[in-house]
């Protein structure tokens, strides 16, 4: 792994998009990319920092198996976080199967290639 990514901060409570208003928005009119297992949804938030929610599609296994497939996505992004251009609303949304740390790293690495949200 990258040393720049074990250089993390904190998961902040002013990241989280909360309003449900705000996640049908970035839905409907969000730029949006995918790879096998993960689509990406993003738009400008004209803020100083990016938001961020990790919505799951309905029937997506039982309570243990989405819960742990949130905690993989916040880790996720808390280990991407610094690498990431600020000032955007994010969704990343995954989908039942090879669901593992390491895969769920590559999936978003490269969504965000795709999307332009990495730093250069």
């Amino acid at each position: 792994m990258d040393t720049d990514l074990l250089k993390t901060g904190r998961f902040r409570r002013e990241e989280h998009i909360k309003r449900f208003a705000d996640i049908q928005k970035l839905f409907k009119t969000g730029k949006r990319f995918s790879v096998a297992g993960a689509k990406i949804f993003f738009s400008r938030n004209n803020l100083n920092f990016n938001r961020i929610a990790f919505p799951l599609p309905s029937g997506y296994g039982n309570a243990v198996e989405r819960n742990r497939s949130k905690r993989y996505s916040r880790e996720t992004y808390r280990f991407f976080k610094a690498r990431l251009n600020t000032g955007f609303d994010i969704l990343f949304l995954v989908y039942p199967g090879n669901d593992s740390f390491l895969s769920r790293c590559g999936q978003f690495k490269t969504l965000c290639k795709k999307a332009g949200l990495l730093k250069e």
